[in-house]
């Protein structure tokens, strides 16, 4: 009999509703319009990237890349995220094995007193003791569970894809904020002595006014551009001070008892690839693994909604003792069991269960259009990049002459002023120039540096896994 009930539904446990995941298509370049090869990406995400900040050789910096990995509070969501899906999976593998459960019971009861004594009983009372287990188990005929499995697993992944963006993330902020830091201490000291330069100009001025060379006009127009350099310098450390707190956030510090101290930043950042990226690289970026993994865990759910239109069956059983001596309680004849098959199938519901398969159905399409737009973003944030520190390269040749040029024009105008040839307004006219030059080179500086991490952000990780 027991095999009889067993037979037909492990002949049908093999079925599977629902498609099984295949990736999408996308669109794949044959190369970068900057430069390099492209090959078809295959998620690789999880693969070591080492510590790709060392490439700047900022120990500073590697110093905070340290504090971010352990204490950044969005890294530790992402984690705790990593386990919450784990055991949202291990719910679903639960449902593999069949549900067992007891119960030690002791009923005392009297019958009326119409349904005669019960023999040898003057109180007319009987205690009854039993201990049943009761068991009961969902035979996956349709592939539900299978499917839940499946898309647990896929969320599962995606969640580890999202810590490791997460971390990536957190990272490549943390460079920014800190070169950004850094221009910023370079703008300062460029300020400070600017304002020392214009110090001497501004006394320079009205020594020339008291002896009666100049006019007021010279010493206001002097002392405008002496005060507008201080200002700027004080003005810089406002905004450094709030690069300091972003970072310390970052790092998890609190911002009142964190503190970077001045330093320099590099003329220019490391060398990149010239003659294409490695393509395995971008394979890695955790954004595109997690946005693929969606999608699995999306077609899975799928395979669940569609499960909803077949009988679901289920075997019970029970076996346990159950006597009115407890003496007898554990006794072999005392024992008992019971075995049965149950099938439940919907048969109306209103259509709920086609607006489930609607709504499934619905979201897979949000997660191939999500994935999809991942990866041109990522071809367009690798290209971005690539060209910004092409050009930016460039910029900067050409802004080094400029810089050049406007030291050479001051040193001109100020001498021709002391021989009063020109006048206090060429000499501000120029230093003004000088001045805007210089810290149009420190700011191509800074984004030389943004544009290396972004890019190494952009490929998922460094060049060198170590």
């Amino acid at each position: 009999m027991k095999n009889r009930l067993l037979l037909p539904l492990m002949l049908l446990a093999g079925c599977t509703v629902g498609p099984d995941y295949k990736r999408p298509e996308v669109e794949v370049p044959v190369s970068y319009k900057q430069y390099g090869d492209w090959k078809p990406a295959q998620p690789a995400d999880l693969k070591p990237r080492g510590d790709w900040w060392v490439m700047f050789g900022d120990r500073e910096l590697d110093a905070l890349m340290k504090k971010v990995d352990v204490s950044n509070q969005s890294i530790a969501a992402a984690e705790a995220q990593v386990r919450v899906s784990a055991a949202l999976t291990a719910q679903a593998r639960a449902s593999w094995w069949p549900t067992v459960g007891a119960t030690a019971q002791v009923t005392k009861s009297k019958p009326s007193g119409t349904t005669g004594p019960i023999v040898g009983n003057t109180t007319n009372e009987r205690t009854i003791y039993s201990l049943p287990l009761q068991a009961s188990w969902e035979v996956d005929l349709w592939g539900r569970i299978r499917r839940l499995v499946e898309s647990g697993d896929a969320g599962t992944a995606a969640s580890a894809s999202d810590l490791v963006n997460a971390r990536l993330s957190a990272q490549a902020t943390l460079a920014q904020n800190y070169f950004g830091l850094r221009a910023l201490d370079l703008q300062k000291q460029l300020l400070d002595a600017t304002a020392e330069a214009y110090g001497r100009t501004l006394q320079l001025t009205r020594n020339r006014y008291d002896a009666g060379v100049v006019s007021r006009l010279d010493v206001v127009q002097a002392e405008t551009q002496y005060n507008s350099a201080r200002a700027q310098a004080l003005d810089s450390t406002v905004q450094r001070a709030q690069l300091e707190n972003a970072i310390a956030v970052l790092t998890g510090t609190p911002a009142p008892s964190f503190s970077i101290g001045p330093g320099s930043l590099a003329a220019s950042p490391p060398p990149v690839p010239t003659a294409g990226v490695p393509a395995e690289l971008l394979e890695r970026r955790p954004d595109v693994a997690s946005a693929e993994r969606r999608v699995e865990q999306a077609n899975a759910q799928i395979g669940v909604a569609k499960a909803a239109w077949f009988p679901v069956a289920t075997l019970n059983g029970s076996y346990g003792f159950q006597s009115a001596q407890s003496a007898l309680w554990f006794t072999a004849p005392s024992n008992f069991w019971s075995m049965g098959v149950a099938l439940a199938l919907t048969i109306f519901d209103g259509g709920r269960r086609a607006a489930v398969s609607d709504q499934a159905m619905a979201n897979y399409d949000i997660t191939v259009a999500n994935y999809r737009g991942t990866v041109l973003q990522a071809f367009a944030e690798v290209e971005d990049n690539l060209a910004a520190l092409r050009i930016l390269e460039q910029e900067a040749e050409v802004q080094a002459d400029t810089v050049r040029a406007a030291q050479q024009s001051l040193d001109i105008t100020q001498n021709q002023y002391k021989a009063g040839i020109a006048t206090i307004l060429q000499v501000v006219v120029a230093q003004a120039a000088l001045l805007n030059a210089q810290n149009t080179a420190i700011s191509i500086r800074n984004r030389r540096m943004a544009a290396t991490v972004l890019l190494v952000k952009a490929l998922g990780g460094g060049w060198n896994e170590k």
